[in-house]
């Protein structure tokens, strides 16, 4: 017999996030937590979704209870897929990030800018079975200049042709239904009530 989860913790120190996961799941009634004590996982792996296998099963043994971990990025065609896994590791801080991947953009078109944003997540038992994975997949194209006050990373340039806005003019609920971590926990939502 599987047991049902009802708490889950997610494999994070970044506060945003925590806060973002927490309001799409509080329908579900598992209850979210963050990681308590030292979490420095090194994402050492090639693809998003190693990366989140890593962050997950680290959390779930210093909280010995099941942990999911996401790994998300920036994938831009004209930059052959990067900044990619490297996205929070592209340059020191969000504003810098943003400055060099305009830089790399300046000479390419609007319409060759497409970009995806990518998430994978992973639930991970204390034991390292991998007991759910998946990924949610955004689209959208990259801008010459920064809208938006909402959101964090590369959302000020991340525009979403459907919502014709970037993904920091949306409001928290709008964006958690067009974002790639939005469509990922939609997954693990839809997983953890069956």
């Amino acid at each position: 017999m599987v047991q049902k989860i009802n708490t889950l913790v997610f494999a994070t120190k970044n506060k945003n996030k925590l806060a973002e996961v927490i309001n799409i799941l509080k329908e579900t009634g598992v209850t979210i937590c963050g990681v308590e004590g030292e979490f420095d996982p090194e994402e050492t792996g090639a693809t998003f979704e190693e990366n989140a296998y890593i962050k997950a099963f680290e959390a779930a043994k210093i909280m010995n209870m099941p942990a999911f971990g996401d790994d998300s990025g920036l994938v831009v065609d004209a930059l052959d897929g990067r900044p990619g896994v490297y996205s929070s590791r592209y340059a020191e801080n969000d504003k810098k990030r943003i400055e060099k991947l305009l830089e790399e953009l300046k000479d390419v078109p609007q319409k060759n800018r497409t970009a995806r944003f990518i998430c994978s997540m992973a639930v991970v038992n204390p034991e390292g079975e991998t007991l759910f994975a998946c990924q949610g997949v955004c689209e959208g194209l990259i801008i010459d200049s920064s809208k938006g006050s909402n959101g964090f990373g590369y959302d000020p340039i991340f525009f979403i042709p459907e919502k014709n806005a970037t993904m920091a003019e949306l409001t928290m609920d709008e964006k958690n239904t067009v974002s790639h971590r939005g469509k990922a926990l939609k997954k693990i939502i839809e997983w953890l009530l069956n």
